[in-house]
């Protein structure tokens, strides 16, 4: 197998970025007044400004014959044709497939799916209408205001997330929780607020047999029950979002009421499948099918351009040239939006989830830097923590700067003054504070000579630190739908270039396979000796401390 280090455009860029040493942003702006012009693109309602990043019309050609060398063109294809793209569970990926608004047919497997993703959109249409508008009632007769979510990952950091961004549209009745963590802090807290009565509880679980999951549900359930109903009742406060029918029945709830989704749907991809009717509950089904339109439309963007026009590619190729090149294994994602402030958390899962593997498709060992460590917060927010690392620290952290221009909730200059600040977190990071610079203002603003010399190494920005820049119009069903696409396609792209699988996650395994065994040790008190010192020594700690409080 070649390795991506061995294609000619690597070693090319291993050569151009040993030249490019010294070339500072400054000086690429200063040199072309037209840098701002040539590097942005539109797509899908969003606009791209890539001119802050260290890269030249050479270092651009360079890394699209890079991302033509690892045949992105023909990696994409496969993806939208219903090819086997994870191997390792030799499966499809067709996320694409539950946002396709086009009418075609999509095939895998000899079989066209959109038919049973149309039906199960129909059977969440009329479930959530029955919801919104008050004719599902719970034991005692009352109308639902309050939804539960219960599942973990994919069924709980999308849905979580969207909810959130999408929390101007809501329903003016129904309230929204999310619980997730097998912690059972995370439960009570939720169900101190709410009433069994007019609470519904969606229990997400593909297999229906995630332990966090199912410990959590089971634990609602027994809350409902304490409540007064009755076994019978337990159908009018429960759905299931899973394939096991089975394990949904013995729960006690309505197969009619268990929506479906499929094997070949990964479950930080699952959004845009049952897993999304938390959203629909909030925002309703029209409003949903906006947000598959947004999607869909980033979808048809992706498949279609050109590599030098193509959005996703761009920020894909730009990740791979600082993480793989500049050794900048860290990226920062900063939404100006307070509706977005779960959207770097949902990054995180889809970026390291996918991308965090150390080995080929094939199984061999990668001989380069694969996913990058993605973290973030607010923008302003963070501008009072963390920015003081990006913009003085030691590391090189690429940032994407997301903000819409116009703001759900105009409050006298708010929007004016958020908008300010992430252009000038950005221009800051490029263009920083030389000493010559430092040196006018404070003698402009009165310091001694001894002053000076004191502080100026303190004051000094050296700047040359890459961001992108999106912005949408306002962060509205559509806007959101196109924007979690374009992230999808830009993970999809890193993959490609080094060549390993985005789709599956055998890393979260292992800790639930152990977790099962020191469980069941954990419920017979017994001493362990069964493990490594160190955790034989954590469970008997655990146990005589707990044999204490008993």
């Amino acid at each position: 197998m070649t390795q991506p280090i061995d294609l000619s455009a690597w070693q090319e860029l291993s050569v151009h970025y040993a030249e490019m040493q010294g070339t500072t942003l400054r000086d690429l702006f200063a040199n072309d007044q037209t840098r701002y012009q040539r590097y942005q693109q539109q797509a899908a309602g969003l606009f791209l400004d890539f001119s802050k990043n260290n890269i030249t019309d050479r270092t651009w050609q360079l890394l699209l014959k890079l991302a033509d060398q690892a045949q992105v063109v023909d990696r994409k294809a496969a993806l939208f044709n219903g090819e086997i793209v994870n191997p390792t569970e030799g499966r499809a990926a067709l996320h694409t497939a539950l946002r396709n608004r086009s009418g075609n047919p999509v095939i895998t497997g000899g079989t066209d799916v959109m038919p049973s993703i149309l039906a199960v959109l129909q059977r969440l249409r009329i479930f959530s209408d029955r919801v919104r508008e008050g004719d599902w009632r719970g034991y005692k007769g009352q109308m639902i205001t309050d939804v539960v979510n219960i599942g973990i990952g994919g069924s709980d950091l999308g849905p979580l997330m969207a909810t959130e961004a999408l929390g101007a549209f809501a329903h003016d009745r129904l309230n929204l929780h999310f619980v997730s963590n097998v912690d059972g802090t995370h439960l009570a807290k939720t169900l101190k607020k709410l009433n069994a009565d007019t609470t519904l509880f969606i229990v997400a679980s593909k297999t229906f047999t995630t332990q966090e999951t199912l410990s959590n549900a089971h634990s609602a359930k027994q809350w409902l029950l304490d409540a007064g109903a009755a076994e019978a009742d337990v159908s009018k406060h429960f759905v299931a979002l899973s394939t096991n029918i089975e394990k949904v029945s013995e729960f006690g709830i309505n197969p009619k009421n268990m929506f479906e989704f499929w094997d070949w749907v990964g479950g930080r991809y699952s959004l845009w499948s049952a897993i999304g009717l938390p959203l629909i509950l909030s925002i309703g089904m029209d409003r949903f099918e906006q947000f598959l339109i947004g999607a869909h439309e980033m979808d048809e963007h992706f498949k279609h351009a050109p590599l030098d026009q193509n959005m996703p590619v761009t920020l894909a190729m730009l990740t791979v040239w600082y993480n793989n090149f500049h050794d900048s294994n860290s990226h920062l994602i900063a939404p100006y939006d307070q509706y977005l402030h779960r959207f770097p958390a949902y990054l995180q899962q889809l970026t390291m989830e996918s991308n965090g593997k150390s080995v080929h498709q094939d199984g061999s060992a990668v001989s380069c830097a694969t996913g990058p460590i993605v973290w973030g917060e607010p923008g302003t927010n963070g501008q009072h923590a963390y920015f003081q690392l990006l913009h003085q620290g030691t590391h090189i952290i690429p940032t994407d700067f997301i903000v819409p221009v116009e703001s759900l909730n105009p409050i006298g200059n708010h929007h004016e003054l958020l908008l300010a600040n992430c252009f000038a977190q950005s221009e800051a990071l490029m263009m920083g504070k030389s000493g010559e610079e430092l040196t006018l203002e404070m003698q402009s603003e009165g310091y001694s000579n001894d002053e000076k010399d004191r502080l100026i190494g303190h004051r000094t920005f050296s700047g040359n630190r890459p961001s992108n820049t999106i912005m949408m119009q306002r962060i509205d069903p559509k806007s959101l739908g196109a924007l979690i696409a374009l992230y999808e396609h830009k993970v999809f792209v890193e993959s490609v270039i080094w060549n390993i699988n985005p789709f599956d996650q055998w890393g979260v395994e292992l800790g639930k396979q152990l977790a099962k065994s020191i469980q069941t040790e954990l419920s017979e008190g017994k001493s362990v000796s069964s493990h490594d010192s160190s955790t034989n020594g954590l469970i008997n700690r655990a146990l005589k401390l707990r044999n204490l409080q008993a």
